[in-house]
Order: C-alpha cells, then sequence, then structure tokens
C-alpha cells in the first residue's frame, strides 16, 4: 500500500483497505514503542504544526510522534504566524511547503485545510476543524479493535450533538469500517442530509446501517460503544450552554445507559471532559445550572468499561502511522 505524499484531510478521502493498512501500521508502531524498539524511520525531515485552535492530545502526540520518527517539529500557534491575517492561504502553503515535509493543520473550516492541501505541494495532515476530525477517528478505531479485535459488525452509539465535528467523523468511519453506527440526539441537533446520505450509501456496501434516534432504548440496545463528546464545541458561543442543556441533558452517558447496552460495552470520549468539577468550566456551569456532571456521569468516565486514556494515548500511535505512510518511510529498515 502506498500512500506517499498524500494528504490525510478527512476518512472521506480514504478507501476500507487504506484505512485497514494504516490501522494495521498504528497496532506495529505502538507494538515497537511498548518494546522499546522504535526506530526514527523518517530521521532528516521536517513538519511544521499550524494551531489556530488549542489542544492537549493533538499537539503532543503530533510532536511526540514527529520525535519518535526522527524528524524535527516546529509548533506555530495563532501568533505565530501571519495565515489568514496578512498572509493569504495560499501563499502560506506555498512558502512553507518549500520548507517541510508536511504541514498539520488545526483550526476553523475544512475549506481551510483543503486549500491547504491543493497549494503546498506536500502532505497536509487535519488535526481538526469544524467538521471533521479524522486523526481521532483512527485512534478510535484502533481503541475499538483492541478491544474487542475486529470492527465489522460492531454497534456504536454517539450520545449528543449529532452536528458536531466528532460526530460526522465517526459516522463516515463507521460507515467506512462496516460498523452500524447509531446517533442519539434530539432532532434540533442532527448534521446535513447530505452527508448522512453519503455515509449512508457507503455502508449499504459494507453491509452496515446509519440510524438517528432519540429513543434511547432502540438506540442502545446491542451497542458495544457508547461515545459522546462535550456540549459545547470548541469556538461555539458560552451563551449556548443554557440550550444545550436543556437539549442534551436527557442523553447524558449515564450507568443507566450503559445498562440498556451490551454487557460487553465500552465507553469513548475524545477529551478533553466535563465529568466533575475539577475544571474552570465546570465549576462555572455548576454555579450556573447546578450541574455536577455534563456529557457523562464520573461513574461512568472512571469506570473499567471507560477506555478514554487508552483511546488518547492511541492518538499518538494513529498519527505516526499517518505520517510514516504519508511521508514514505521505510518500516522495513
Amino acid at each position: 500500500m502506498n500512500l506517499q505524499g498524500r494528504s490525510f484531510l478527512k476518512l472521506l478521502d480514504y478507501t476500507e483497505e487504506e484505512i485497514r493498512y494504516l490501522l494495521d501500521l498504528s497496532h506495529k508502531l505502538k507494538q515497537e514503542k511498548k518494546e522499546g524498539m522504535q526506530k526514527p524511520y523518517l530521521k532528516g525531515k521536517n513538519i511544521v504544526l499550524l494551531f489556530e485552535k488549542t489542544s492537549t492530545r493533538t499537539r503532543c502526540a503530533f510532536e511526540v510522534a514527529g520525535y519518535d520518527l526522527g524528524m524535527g517539529v516546529t509548533y506555530l500557534d495563532p501568533a505565530s504566524s501571519q495565515m489568514g491575517k496578512k498572509e493569504s492561504i495560499e501563499d502560506t502553503a506555498k512558502v512553507l511547503g518549500r520548507m517541510y515535509d508536511g504541514i498539520e493543520y488545526r483550526g476553523f473550516e475544512q475549506e481551510i485545510v483543503e486549500n491547504l492541501g491543493k497549494n503546498a505541494g506536500v502532505p497536509v495532515w487535519n488535526g481538526l476543524t469544524n467538521e471533521f476530525h479524522p486523526t481521532q477517528m483512527l485512534a478510535d478505531l484502533m481503541t475499538i479493535e483492541e478491544n474487542f479485535g475486529y470492527l465489522k459488525g460492531l454497534k456504536l452509539v454517539f450520545c449528543g450533538d449529532a452536528r458536531n465535528n466528532v460526530a460526522n467523523s465517526l459516522m463516515v468511519a463507521c460507515s467506512k469500517m462496516g460498523i452500524d453506527f447509531t446517533a442519539l440526539s434530539p432532532k434540533e441537533l442532527r448534521p446535513n442530509t447530505n452527508l448522512i446520505e453519503e455515509c449512508k450509501q457507503i455502508a449499504l456496501k459494507n453491509n452496515c446501517v446509519i440510524n438517528f434516534t432519540d429513543n434511547k432504548d432502540e438506540a442502545l440496545k446491542n451497542a458495544n460503544v457508547i461515545y459522546t463528546d462535550v456540549w459545547v464545541s470548541m469556538g461555539e458561543s458560552d451563551d449556548i450552554w443554557k440550550e444545550r442543556i436543556n437539549l442534551l441533558k436527557p442523553y447524558q452517558v449515564n450507568k443507566e445507559m450503559l445498562d440498556l447496552a451490551n454487557p460487553n460495552a465500552i465507553f469513548l470520549h475524545c477529551l478533553p471532559s466535563f465529568h466533575d468539577l475539577n475544571t474552570t468550566i465546570g465549576r462555572e456551569i455548576y454555579e450556573k445550572f447546578n450541574l455536577k456532571e455534563m456529557e457523562v456521569t464520573d461513574e461512568v468516565f472512571l469506570s473499567d468499561k471507560s477506555k478514554v486514556f487508552v483511546e488518547a494515548e492511541n492518538r499518538m500511535h494513529t498519527i505516526k502511522a499517518i505520517l510514516l505512510a504519508t511521508l514514505g518511510g521505510n518500516i522495513s529498515e
């Protein structure tokens, strides 16, 4: 499988076989790191990380993956780059593409990362946009596979705002890999019909289904994976908290939900999570709305069924696989 020179902008651009290759490579690289056998497969190459939205996991995963592979890594936050302000996206892409072997972008509209990909002349990787979060998806699929040993035929239920980038990407990932996808969400918070229809067509070929419901019993019956995300996404106004809480409180992942799923069900979350009062936002929400836990209860988050921290670690291994595959490193060396 030759992915050298390819950008990684959204999973819709990749076939099931290509995603399978990246997952297999991720498992191999994780094993190498655990055994202390990692190698600088990309020694001498350099990458740049463009962050218009901050992140703990995405930045650390890209930086450690790059260093493990022997590369130089430059991090640029919004204050360190003129992209989109004094310099166009196209010009920025052309400049950075002459200095670096690859570019990561984490920020706003999908159009920005697509534009970078068209103009850079080197691979561009999507660390998150408003529409998609593809590197998170590989980590999620890897974590699910580590727990069940396979993907096809499983059922994943996303609880919450089904319009956000994580829910969109999960729908794509599941349809590509033969996993039944159900969004348990209010009707007001569902994605555009074009993406739903595209995923349904992909799912049809892979013998799985895409479903939307606000019925907990229907959604969670035979569920193997329960997934949720924060109720207000990064970049959205704080003014919508009251509206979102009213809409999504009935969809909080709690023990009752776990009890409706398969006994072997696991819980996933892309993080960060508001499962307690140990964050500034968590305390503010408690003071305003008397809500101690939001999208998931502390009981579920800290339970044996929760795989969120393995999932977070797997961001590093899957991103390493993406870098290695698209930059043409020879893993047989």
